[in-house]
């Protein structure tokens, strides 16, 4: 077994849940007391969707909906509705460059800056031995 590399994870961040539709799933987690902490739209393929972040205390769920085109596939999941988990890390770009160095399948060419919260975030994604998604994220 490989030794751990030297990597700044201070928490999960968020757990994200692709959703078909968003005001139902956000209802049912107010239900769970949790509380929308933000709410914005995102562009996949030229398409609009939209995320929403519930929080409840520091337990955050991002429930998003994908553009019409892509809820078919969604809705058709029977298991596999937990799309990713997301670590809290407190500086993106050297996280990235230790995540790189380690030598993981890491999906994007550099962390990406989303205009998600009140100064933006950075993240980036790895995939694991089956093909499990882990983000890498840092709130601006």
């Amino acid at each position: 077994m490989e030794s751990a590399i030297n990597l700044n994870i201070r928490a999960i961040q968020h757990i994200g849940i692709p959703v078909t539709d968003i005001k139902a799933s956000a209802a049912f987690y107010s239900k769970l007391g949790f509380a929308n902490a933000m709410e914005k739209p995102f562009t996949y393929n030229a398409e609009q969707g939209t995320c929403v972040m519930m929080k409840r205390d520091n337990m955050i769920m991002e429930l998003y909906q994908m553009p019409d085109s892509v809820l078919p596939e969604i809705a058709a999941r029977k298991d596999g509705h937990v799309d990713h988990v997301a670590f809290d890390v407190a500086d993106i770009d050297e996280a990235y460059a230790t995540v790189k160095a380690g030598g993981f399948n890491i999906i994007e060419p550099g962390p990406v800056f989303l205009q998600f919260w009140n100064n933006g975030c950075k993240y980036f994604n790895i995939t694991g031995p089956d093909g499990e998604r882990l983000e890498f994220n840092q709130v601006l």
